[in-house]
C-alpha cells in the first residue's frame, strides 16, 4: 500500500466520515482472503498494514506443539523458540510469509475495498436522509417508465413510483420535474429504495402546508382530506382563531395559494370546505359546490338524509356519484341526497 492510498484514507475520514481504522481493518480482512485465494494457502494467516508507512506484512499463524504432524498449522517449541522465546506448548507464534509480489495485490484489494465501503457509505447517508422525509414531499425529475413504473431522479438517488400510487390521467414525461409524496423508504440489498406517491391523500396535506403559512403555523388545522386522484379532492379545514377565517386562508388573495396546489395537481378539482363538529353542518358543507336545504342525521345508522332544490340534485351527487361519495368518505357518515320535489319541499 503507498502514500497515495494511505492519504486516500484520511481524506476519506474527512470528507465521508469513515473511520480510517475501520478501513484499514476491512482492507486487513480483505487481504487474507487475497492471499489464500491468489497462494492456495490452508494455513491460519493474519495480514497487518503499518498505519504509518502503509507497508503490508503477511504473517502464518502457528500452533507450538510438542509432535508436529502438520507444518502449515503446526510448529515445534525449539523453531518456535527462534521467533518468540519461552515459546511454550500450546502458544501461538507468528511466523513472516509475505509473497515478493503481495504489494500489488495488496494496493488492489485495497482501492476495491475503499470503493465499496464509499457505496455504502453514501447508502447509508441516502438512507438516513430519505427515511427521515417519508410522509414529506420531494421534488424530482421524471427519469423514465419501465413496465408499469416510473423512476424519479432524486439527485442523488433513483426513487420509484408504483403503478397503485400513480395518477391514471396525469401524463408524466422524461425531464419533467414534480412533486411526489414520500410513502416508504427501505433498505436493500442493492441500496435504500425511495418509493413515491401522485395519487396518496398526503400530497394534498403537504402542499396545503407547503403553500398556506396559516397552516403550517397551526392556525389553521386540516380536519380531513377526501381524495380520488386526478379527478376530485374534498379538504375540511378549521380555525381556533375567530378571527381567522380557514377557507379564505387556503383560497389564498385572489385565489393565488389554491391555484398553485390545482395547478401542481394538473388541474385537479378542489373543494376546501369549512369543518364542524354539528355532522348537519359538517354533511351540508361537505356536499359542496351543492347547496343543501335540509340534513336529518341517524345516529343509529350513521345516515345522513339530505334534501337538496331540484335543479341541485345532480350536482350534489356528483358525475357517477362522485360529490356524495367523497362527502360521505370525508364526514364518516352515509349520504342519502332527495329532491325537494319528493319531500314536500323542504320537510320530511
Amino acid at each position: 500500500m503507498n502514500a497515495e492510498l494511505l492519504s486516500a484514507l484520511e481524506d476519506l475520514e474527512r470528507e465521508k466520515g469513515i473511520d480510517k481504522e475501520v478501513l484499514f481493518q476491512a482492507i486487513e480482512s480483505a487481504l487474507i482472503s487475497a492471499y489464500r485465494r491468489n497462494f492456495g494457502s490452508v494455513q491460519n494467516v493474519r495480514v497487518g498494514i503499518d498505519r504509518l508507512s502503509g507497508q503490508t506484512q503477511v504473517f502464518a499463524q502457528k500452533t507450538v506443539i510438542e509432535n508436529v504432524t502438520d507444518h502449515r498449522l503446526e510448529v515445534s517449541e525449539d523453531e518456535a523458540r527462534e521467533i518468540l522465546p519461552g515459546a511454550m506448548p500450546g502458544d501461538v507464534v507468528e511466523f513472516e510469509v509475505t509473497p515478493k509480489n503481495f504489494g500489488r495485490i495488496a494496493a488492489q484489494t485495497a482501492k476495491q475495498v475503499i470503493v465499496q465501503r464509499i457505496r455504502e457509505a453514501e447508502r447509508g447517508l441516502i438512507y438516513e436522509e430519505y427515511s427521515n422525509r417519508a410522509g414529506d414531499i420531494v421534488s424530482g425529475i421524471v427519469h423514465r417508465g419501465e413496465r408499469g413504473l416510473i423512476f424519479i431522479d432524486l439527485g442523488r438517488t433513483e426513487a420509484i413510483m408504483m403503478p397503485s400510487e400513480q395518477v391514471s390521467s396525469e401524463m408524466l414525461r422524461p425531464g419533467e420535474r414534480v412533486k411526489f409524496y414520500v410513502v416508504e423508504v427501505k433498505k436493500t440489498t442493492k441500496g435504500p429504495q425511495v418509493y413515491l406517491s401522485r395519487s396518496h391523500p398526503g400530497l394534498i396535506k403537504r402542499l396545503f402546508e407547503l403553500e398556506v403559512p396559516e397552516i403550517h403555523d397551526g392556525v389553521v388545522e386540516i380536519k380531513g382530506i377526501a381524495r380520488e386522484a386526478g379527478a376530485r379532492t374534498k379538504i375540511s379545514v378549521w380555525s381556533e382563531d375567530e378571527n381567522v377565517d380557514p377557507i379564505g386562508a387556503c383560497v389564498g388573495p385572489n385565489g393565488a395559494r389554491v391555484k398553485t396546489i390545482v395547478q401542481e395537481l394538473r388541474g385537479e378539482k378542489l373543494d376546501i370546505i369549512r369543518w364542524d363538529d354539528d355532522p348537519v353542518a359538517l354533511v351540508a358543507n361537505a356536499l359542496s359546490p351543492a347547496h343543501v336545504t335540509d340534513v336529518q342525521i341517524d345516529t343509529l345508522s350513521r345516515v345522513a338524509r339530505v334534501i337538496v332544490p331540484d335543479n341541485q340534485l345532480s350536482l350534489g351527487i356528483g358525475k357517477e356519484g362522485q360529490n356524495a361519495r367523497l362527502a360521505a368518505r370525508l364526514t364518516g357518515w352515509k349520504v342519502d341526497i332527495h329532491p325537494e320535489s319528493q319531500t314536500g319541499h323542504g320537510g320530511w
